[in-house]
Protein backbone atom coordinates (compact mmCIF):
# COMPACT_ATOMS: atom_id res chain seq x y z
CA UNK A 1 0.00 0.00 0.00
CA UNK A 2 1.19 3.53 -0.80
CA UNK A 3 2.19 5.56 2.25
CA UNK A 4 0.31 8.86 2.38
CA UNK A 5 2.50 11.67 3.65
CA UNK A 6 0.55 14.49 5.32
CA UNK A 7 1.10 17.53 3.12
CA UNK A 8 1.24 20.91 4.78
CA UNK A 9 0.26 22.80 1.62
CA UNK A 10 -2.98 20.78 1.50
CA UNK A 11 -3.71 21.39 5.18
CA UNK A 12 -3.81 17.63 5.83
CA UNK A 13 -4.38 16.36 9.38
CA UNK A 14 -5.57 12.78 9.10
CA UNK A 15 -8.19 11.65 11.61
CA UNK A 16 -6.98 8.50 13.41
CA UNK A 17 -9.81 7.82 15.87
CA UNK A 18 -12.45 5.44 14.50
CA UNK A 19 -14.90 6.38 17.27
CA UNK A 20 -14.84 10.03 16.16
CA UNK A 21 -15.30 8.95 12.54
CA UNK A 22 -18.26 6.79 13.54
CA UNK A 23 -19.75 9.69 15.50
CA UNK A 24 -19.41 12.06 12.54
CA UNK A 25 -20.99 9.52 10.17
CA UNK A 26 -23.90 9.04 12.57
CA UNK A 27 -24.52 12.81 12.40
CA UNK A 28 -25.01 12.75 8.62
CA UNK A 29 -28.69 12.66 7.55
CA UNK A 30 -29.34 9.58 5.44
CA UNK A 31 -32.11 10.73 3.11
CA UNK A 32 -33.52 8.16 0.71
CA UNK A 33 -32.04 8.39 -2.82
CA UNK A 34 -30.00 11.53 -1.94
CA UNK A 35 -26.31 11.13 -2.88
CA UNK A 36 -23.54 12.16 -0.50
CA UNK A 37 -20.19 13.63 -1.51
CA UNK A 38 -17.29 13.38 0.94
CA UNK A 39 -14.76 16.19 0.60
CA UNK A 40 -11.14 15.17 1.20
CA UNK A 41 -11.47 11.59 2.48
CA UNK A 42 -7.70 11.29 2.97
CA UNK A 43 -6.93 7.71 4.03
CA UNK A 44 -10.61 6.83 4.34
CA UNK A 45 -11.31 6.50 8.06
CA UNK A 46 -14.62 8.38 7.72
CA UNK A 47 -15.24 6.99 4.22
CA UNK A 48 -15.70 3.48 5.58
CA UNK A 49 -18.75 4.48 7.63
CA UNK A 50 -20.25 6.83 5.05
CA UNK A 51 -19.91 4.24 2.29
CA UNK A 52 -21.65 1.67 4.49
CA UNK A 53 -24.55 4.09 5.08
CA UNK A 54 -24.96 5.43 1.52
CA UNK A 55 -23.78 2.54 -0.66
CA UNK A 56 -23.99 3.35 -4.35
CA UNK A 57 -25.15 6.88 -3.49
CA UNK A 58 -21.75 7.67 -1.96
CA UNK A 59 -19.14 9.75 -3.80
CA UNK A 60 -15.79 11.19 -2.73
CA UNK A 61 -13.44 13.84 -4.09
CA UNK A 62 -9.76 13.79 -3.12
CA UNK A 63 -7.17 16.30 -4.36
CA UNK A 64 -4.11 14.31 -3.19
CA UNK A 65 -3.06 11.68 -5.80
CA UNK A 66 -1.26 9.61 -3.13
CA UNK A 67 -4.38 9.45 -0.99
CA UNK A 68 -6.50 8.66 -4.05
CA UNK A 69 -4.35 5.57 -4.77
CA UNK A 70 -4.86 4.32 -1.21
CA UNK A 71 -8.61 4.95 -1.41
CA UNK A 72 -8.88 3.04 -4.71
CA UNK A 73 -7.08 0.07 -3.15
CA UNK A 74 -9.15 0.15 0.01
CA UNK A 75 -12.54 0.82 -1.60
CA UNK A 76 -12.43 -0.65 -5.12
CA UNK A 77 -16.24 -0.68 -5.21
CA UNK A 78 -16.18 3.12 -5.47
CA UNK A 79 -14.89 2.97 -9.03
CA UNK A 80 -15.56 6.24 -10.85
CA UNK A 81 -17.44 7.58 -7.84
CA UNK A 82 -14.00 8.38 -6.39
CA UNK A 83 -12.99 11.62 -8.07
CA UNK A 84 -9.36 12.75 -8.05
CA UNK A 85 -9.56 16.52 -8.13
CA UNK A 86 -10.25 19.76 -6.31
CA UNK A 87 -13.70 20.22 -4.79
CA UNK A 88 -13.44 23.97 -5.34
CA UNK A 89 -13.32 23.47 -9.13
CA UNK A 90 -15.68 20.49 -9.30
CA UNK A 91 -18.69 20.85 -11.60
CA UNK A 92 -21.48 19.93 -9.20
CA UNK A 93 -24.11 20.56 -11.89
CA UNK A 94 -22.65 17.91 -14.18
CA UNK A 95 -22.07 15.32 -11.46
CA UNK A 96 -25.30 15.83 -9.54
CA UNK A 97 -28.21 17.10 -11.67
CA UNK A 98 -30.50 17.31 -8.65
CA UNK A 99 -29.42 17.46 -4.99
CA UNK A 100 -26.33 16.28 -3.08
CA UNK A 101 -25.35 16.31 0.59
CA UNK A 102 -21.80 17.11 1.70
CA UNK A 103 -19.61 15.72 4.48
CA UNK A 104 -15.95 15.67 5.40
CA UNK A 105 -13.01 16.61 7.55
CA UNK A 106 -12.25 19.91 5.84
CA UNK A 107 -8.69 21.21 5.40
CA UNK A 108 -8.23 24.23 7.67
CA UNK A 109 -6.61 26.32 4.96
CA UNK A 110 -9.59 26.24 2.58
CA UNK A 111 -12.59 25.68 4.86
CA UNK A 112 -13.92 29.22 4.32
CA UNK A 113 -13.66 28.80 0.54
CA UNK A 114 -15.61 25.55 0.79
CA UNK A 115 -18.36 27.27 2.78
CA UNK A 116 -18.62 30.06 0.20
CA UNK A 117 -18.91 27.41 -2.51
CA UNK A 118 -21.65 25.76 -0.47
CA UNK A 119 -23.49 29.08 -0.49
CA UNK A 120 -23.06 29.40 -4.25
CA UNK A 121 -24.91 26.07 -4.56
CA UNK A 122 -27.32 26.30 -1.62
CA UNK A 123 -30.26 25.36 -3.89
CA UNK A 124 -28.48 22.08 -4.71
CA UNK A 125 -27.06 21.21 -1.25
CA UNK A 126 -29.66 20.45 1.46
CA UNK A 127 -27.15 19.66 4.20
CA UNK A 128 -23.50 19.52 5.18
CA UNK A 129 -21.81 17.79 8.12
CA UNK A 130 -18.16 18.66 8.54
CA UNK A 131 -15.24 18.95 10.90
CA UNK A 132 -13.42 22.28 10.91
CA UNK A 133 -11.20 24.33 13.18
CA UNK A 134 -13.08 25.00 16.42
CA UNK A 135 -12.73 28.75 15.96
CA UNK A 136 -14.38 28.55 12.52
CA UNK A 137 -17.22 26.40 13.88
CA UNK A 138 -17.86 28.91 16.67
CA UNK A 139 -17.87 31.76 14.16
CA UNK A 140 -20.39 30.02 11.91
CA UNK A 141 -22.68 29.15 14.84
CA UNK A 142 -22.37 32.54 16.57
CA UNK A 143 -25.77 34.13 17.32
CA UNK A 144 -24.32 37.62 16.97
CA UNK A 145 -23.23 40.42 19.24
CA UNK A 146 -19.59 39.34 19.58
CA UNK A 147 -16.29 39.10 17.70
CA UNK A 148 -17.06 35.59 16.41
CA UNK A 149 -20.04 36.84 14.39
CA UNK A 150 -19.11 37.66 10.81
CA UNK A 151 -19.74 37.22 7.09
CA UNK A 152 -20.04 33.43 7.15
CA UNK A 153 -22.21 33.54 10.29
CA UNK A 154 -24.81 35.71 8.58
CA UNK A 155 -24.80 34.13 5.13
CA UNK A 156 -24.83 30.54 6.34
CA UNK A 157 -27.45 31.14 9.04
CA UNK A 158 -29.65 32.93 6.49
CA UNK A 159 -29.83 29.73 4.45
CA UNK A 160 -29.07 26.91 6.91
CA UNK A 161 -29.87 25.94 10.48
CA UNK A 162 -26.46 25.55 12.11
CA UNK A 163 -25.76 23.06 14.90
CA UNK A 164 -22.46 22.92 16.78
CA UNK A 165 -22.38 19.17 17.51
CA UNK A 166 -19.17 18.43 19.43
CA UNK A 167 -15.56 19.43 20.00
CA UNK A 168 -12.64 17.24 18.89
CA UNK A 169 -9.22 17.34 20.57
CA UNK A 170 -5.87 17.62 18.83
CA UNK A 171 -4.63 14.13 19.80
CA UNK A 172 -6.94 12.23 17.37
CA UNK A 173 -5.12 13.51 14.27
CA UNK A 174 -1.83 12.82 12.55
CA UNK A 175 -0.04 15.11 12.56
CA UNK A 176 -1.85 16.74 15.50
CA UNK A 177 -2.94 20.31 14.72
CA UNK A 178 -2.15 23.14 17.11
CA UNK A 179 -5.83 23.89 17.66
CA UNK A 180 -8.99 22.00 18.55
CA UNK A 181 -11.56 21.04 15.94
CA UNK A 182 -15.35 20.83 15.99
CA UNK A 183 -18.09 19.08 14.04
CA UNK A 184 -21.05 21.11 12.81
CA UNK A 185 -24.21 20.25 10.90
CA UNK A 186 -25.93 22.62 8.48
CA UNK A 187 -29.48 21.82 7.37
CA UNK A 188 -30.98 24.00 4.65
CA UNK A 189 -33.99 25.96 5.86
CA UNK A 190 -37.39 25.16 4.43
CA UNK A 191 -38.08 28.89 4.14
CA UNK A 192 -35.16 30.67 2.49
CA UNK A 193 -34.54 34.44 2.53
CA UNK A 194 -36.89 36.38 0.28
CA UNK A 195 -34.12 38.53 -1.16
CA UNK A 196 -31.46 38.45 -3.84
CA UNK A 197 -28.51 36.37 -2.61
CA UNK A 198 -25.88 38.57 -4.22
CA UNK A 199 -27.35 41.75 -2.73
CA UNK A 200 -27.33 40.11 0.70
CA UNK A 201 -23.77 38.89 0.23
CA UNK A 202 -22.52 42.32 -0.90
CA UNK A 203 -24.16 44.14 2.02
CA UNK A 204 -22.82 41.68 4.57
CA UNK A 205 -19.31 41.83 3.11
CA UNK A 206 -19.36 45.63 3.03
CA UNK A 207 -20.47 45.76 6.67
CA UNK A 208 -17.94 43.26 8.04
CA UNK A 209 -14.97 44.25 5.90
CA UNK A 210 -14.81 47.31 8.16
CA UNK A 211 -16.20 45.63 11.26
CA UNK A 212 -14.60 48.08 13.72
CA UNK A 213 -16.37 51.00 12.07
CA UNK A 214 -19.96 52.06 12.52
CA UNK A 215 -22.34 51.20 9.73
CA UNK A 216 -22.59 54.82 8.59
CA UNK A 217 -18.99 54.32 7.42
CA UNK A 218 -18.95 50.70 6.27
CA UNK A 219 -22.29 51.05 4.43
CA UNK A 220 -21.51 54.48 2.98
CA UNK A 221 -21.80 52.87 -0.46
CA UNK A 222 -25.50 52.26 0.27
CA UNK A 223 -26.81 55.76 1.09
CA UNK A 224 -30.39 54.66 0.35
CA UNK A 225 -30.20 52.12 3.19
CA UNK A 226 -28.78 54.62 5.67
CA UNK A 227 -31.54 57.02 4.72
CA UNK A 228 -34.30 54.42 5.00
CA UNK A 229 -32.94 52.91 8.24
CA UNK A 230 -31.28 55.83 10.07
CA UNK A 231 -31.18 53.82 13.32
CA UNK A 232 -28.39 51.56 12.03
CA UNK A 233 -25.91 54.37 11.37
CA UNK A 234 -24.41 54.30 14.88
CA UNK A 235 -24.34 50.50 15.12
CA UNK A 236 -21.58 48.07 14.25
CA UNK A 237 -22.23 45.04 12.03
CA UNK A 238 -22.24 42.55 14.92
CA UNK A 239 -25.23 44.43 16.37
CA UNK A 240 -27.43 43.42 13.41
CA UNK A 241 -29.18 40.06 13.37
CA UNK A 242 -29.36 37.78 10.34
CA UNK A 243 -32.95 38.96 9.87
CA UNK A 244 -31.79 42.60 9.95
CA UNK A 245 -29.35 41.98 7.11
CA UNK A 246 -32.08 40.23 5.10
CA UNK A 247 -34.35 43.27 5.57
CA UNK A 248 -31.56 45.53 4.29
CA UNK A 249 -31.13 43.32 1.20
CA UNK A 250 -34.86 43.32 0.58
CA UNK A 251 -34.87 47.12 0.66
CA UNK A 252 -32.44 47.44 -2.23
Amino acid sequence: MVYVRPKKHLGQHFLTDANIARKIAASVPCISSLPLLEIGPGKGILTEYLLHAFGENFYAVEIDPEAAVVLKERFPELGERLITGDFLSLSLEDLFPFQVGLAGNLPYNISSQIFFRLLDYYNKIPFMVCMVQKEVAERIASPGGDKDYGILSVLLQAHYSVEYLFTVGEHVFFPPPKVKSAVIRLMRKETLPDCDFWKLKNIVKAAFNQRRKMLRNSLSGYPELLKKFPGIAELRPENLSVEDFIILAQAL
